[in-house]
């Protein structure tokens, strides 16, 4: 089994998940910044990126690219103790690239990658349970409701948002 923090960039139909660097940080909180994504995402946190993109948190950030353009980030970590191992996966993407099925494509791509490369059997997703745009396109790639996490996340009004904890099994993946 490979490292976490190996290079190779992953393939898609249509786009290319590459391990993002340090000069791509300030790419991705454009994005991050952007209306569109900071309703689910919160404001951008450039040092908390920053540690992503160079491992040290431990979450692995790949940027999402179409035609050679960065259309958003996604990023996954990994629960390694034996009896509860999986890995959890989290997706941004720029307004002008979403709602064209890029979302679902890097998410199944990534997938992928968690089950043959990482030797996963079961991934997580929590979108924000308003979120349906992000819920239809976990659904599109095989993701499973589970059960609502009650005030599971602040919002950037301040107040405690439910969200939506989604499974995929390996056999699910579409």
């Amino acid at each position: 089994m490979d490292t976490p923090y190996d290079s190779a960039p992953l393939r898609g139909e249509r786009l290319t998940l590459r391990r993002a660097s340090e000069s791509d940080v300030p790419q991705l909180i454009a994005i991050l910044a952007s209306p569109e994504v900071v309703q689910w995402w919160g404001e951008p946190d450039v040092e908390g990126l920053r540690r992503e993109v160079t491992g040290e948190s431990g979450v692995v950030t790949f940027v999402v690219e179409v035609d050679s353009e960065t259309a958003g980030l996604i990023q996954y970590h990994e629960e390694n103790e034996a009896n509860y191992r999986h890995a959890g996966i989290d997706i941004a993407l720029a307004a002008q690239w979403q709602d064209r099925g890029f979302g679902a494509e890097a998410v199944r791509t990534l997938a992928r990658y968690l089950f043959d490369q990482r030797g996963h059997h079961r991934l997580t997703i929590d979108p924000a349970a308003i979120n349906l745009r992000g819920i239809t396109c976990y659904r599109k790639v095989g993701f499973k409701p589970v059960g609502v996490m009650r005030r599971y996340e602040r919002g950037a009004d301040g107040t405690w948002h439910d969200g939506l904890l989604m499974e995929l099994l390996r056999e699910e993946l579409t």
